[in-house]
């Protein structure tokens, strides 16, 4: 037996405790390592892109000391892009790894719930039956939205109204996830209609910039916008990570949990609030955006377990990470051109949910 911190352990509670410890400083170096990419791409984000300056007048643009048109692209293009990439793709995946913690679904993600369908509705409404986005272009070959404050503002107001369907139906089996899961997939697939109908009857140029609108697409972030996101996750990731302890008890079963004194039908309902109500922010402002909240959380679980104290920071950062690799690889694939963020995201998400899926049957089997 040997003595620690005033307590006497046998061996095998001092291995498991030398072995513990080990453990936690293998994920925290994994959660700086994480930070440490998010600088890095950061960096590579800022210096590169489809716009036709160098990489040195990119890099004398960050302090303002380039050419005018590289101080401009560099502080009113790419970085409001660069920061809405950051929060983003950590609301999305701070919100899948919780999401898939209070409902034991590791398929679960922030659009499972239909927000995003909800939030692709109302823009819709806002550029076909209000107005908002009559379709022109300004050189011959780009395209805008002509109100895209409204576009978002009726994206949100839906995405949000889907949330609290969402709870209201769920309300009446007290939250169970096979409900809410349902809910969600039900509420979704009506959006979807409505979405379908809409354009129907309206006019080609209108379906085309609603359709433009539901790219996923960065370079529309403003720094209002970015402000408004990171005060909204900001808030959740912080009401999530003192949660972080009833989280991990329902991620070991709803009967544990409540043995445990946790009141699991309002830490689902606080939960799915804040997750939908990220979704809802990030689609409004920058269109949807798939996977991040699927892969991130799942490949960070197969490498440090599911501790919400260690998972969540890790979880969220990685998909900063695969947001800010995604966005950069969407301005250099094509030299010139500038691809929706939310088609590289499913070109590469899309394999790796199928890896998960299958390696996943494997390992159970």
């Amino acid at each position: 037996m040997v003595m620690n911190e005033n307590y006497l352990l046998t061996k095998d509670e001092q291995n498991f405790y030398e072995g513990y410890k080990k453990s936690n400083r293998k994920k925290n170096l994994l959660i700086l390592i994480l930070f440490i990419l998010v600088i890095v791409f950061s960096i590579v984000s800022v210096l590169v892109g489809s716009s036709n300056i160098g990489f040195i007048e990119s890099l004398k643009g960050i302090f303002m000391q380039g050419s005018d048109k590289a101080n401009l692209i560099v502080w009113n293009i790419r970085m409001p892009r660069l920061i809405a990439a950051i929060i983003a793709g950590f609301g999305l995946a701070a919100a899948g790894t919780v999401m898939q913690g209070v409902l034991k679904n590791p398929m679960v993600s922030p659009s499972t719930l239909g927000v995003s369908n909800a939030a692709v509705f109302g823009a819709n409404i806002a550029i076909i039956v209000l107005g908002a986005g009559v379709f022109h272009s300004t050189d011959g070959t780009s395209l805008t939205i002509s109100n895209p404050y409204l576009v978002s503002s009726i994206a949100f107001l839906f995405a949000f109204i889907s949330v609290l369907l969402i709870l209201f139906l769920s309300k009446f089996r007290k939250f169970s996830p096979e409900t809410i899961v349902l809910s969600g997939v039900a509420i979704g697939t009506l959006f979807s209609a409505g979405t379908t109908l809409v354009q129907y009857f309206s006019l080609d140029t209108q379906v085309a910039a609603a359709v433009y609108w539901s790219f996923g697409d960065l370079s529309r972030a403003t720094y209002s916008e970015d402000l408004i996101m990171f005060i909204i996750v900001g808030i959740s990731f912080i009401i999530f990570y003192i949660l972080r302890h009833k989280l991990n008890a329902l991620s070991s079963g709803e009967e544990n949990a409540k043995s445990l004194g946790v009141n699991v039908e309002l830490v689902r309902f606080i939960v799915l609030l804040l997750s939908s109500l990220i979704t809802a922010v990030c689609v409004s402002f920058l269109g949807v955006i798939g996977f991040i909240g699927l892969a991130a959380p799942q490949i960070i679980k197969r490498i440090i377990g599911n501790n919400m104290r260690f998972t969540l920071f890790a979880s969220s950062l990685f998909g900063s990470v695969l947001l800010l690799v995604c966005d950069t690889l969407a301005r250099v694939i094509i030299p010139g051109s500038n691809l929706p963020v939310g088609a590289v995201t499913a070109m590469f998400g899309a394999p790796i949910f199928i890896f998960i899926l299958f390696n996943g049957r494997r390992h159970r089997g």
